[in-house]
């Protein structure tokens, strides 16, 4: 099965004002959207410097909750950038709430983590050094050995 694309679909509890929050916090420009007459948006797509992100109001009615209802969010999206602290902030100046700063991590990158007003979590990070497989997983396991 040959996948040509995959794509992030995010389930929000008001998803015209994620769009716009995505917009203000990350360069978001919306391609389009289809809604509801009555104002619930049933599918719309943005991209983020050209990769796009799939989006939806809640459809309790059809299963389709998002983290406000769900009390959390089982999974990141990472966005590789070219400054981690600034794109940190810029989340944070747009509404993002700051889960954890930008700091060096073992696997070569600087990254921090945010949450947007609508459930999701943001990773954040720019490399700061080029790694093999095989020095990532000694540092890795470095952490589970203190001492050594």
């Amino acid at each position: 099965m040959p996948v040509h694309e995959l794509f992030p679909y995010l389930r929000v509890r008001g998803a015209s004002e994620a769009i716009t929050f995505y917009a203000r916090a990350f360069g978001a420009v919306e391609l389009f959207r289809l809604t509801e007459p009555g104002g619930r948006v049933g599918h719309a797509e943005i991209t983020i410097d050209g990769h796009t992100v799939m989006i939806s109001d809640e459809y309790p009615e059809y299963g389709i909750n998002g983290p406000a209802s769900l009390g959390g969010v089982a999974s990141d999206l990472h966005l590789h950038v070219d400054n981690a602290d600034e794109a940190l902030q810029r989340a944070v100046d747009a509404g993002a709430t700051l889960v954890r700063p930008a700091t060096d991590q073992f696997y070569g990158e600087r990254s921090g983590r945010v949450r947007d007003p609508f459930g999701h979590e943001w990773t954040m990070g720019h490399s700061i050094e080029t790694l093999t497989h095989e020095e990532m997983q000694r540092r890795f396991n470095a952490l589970y050995t203190p001492g050594e």
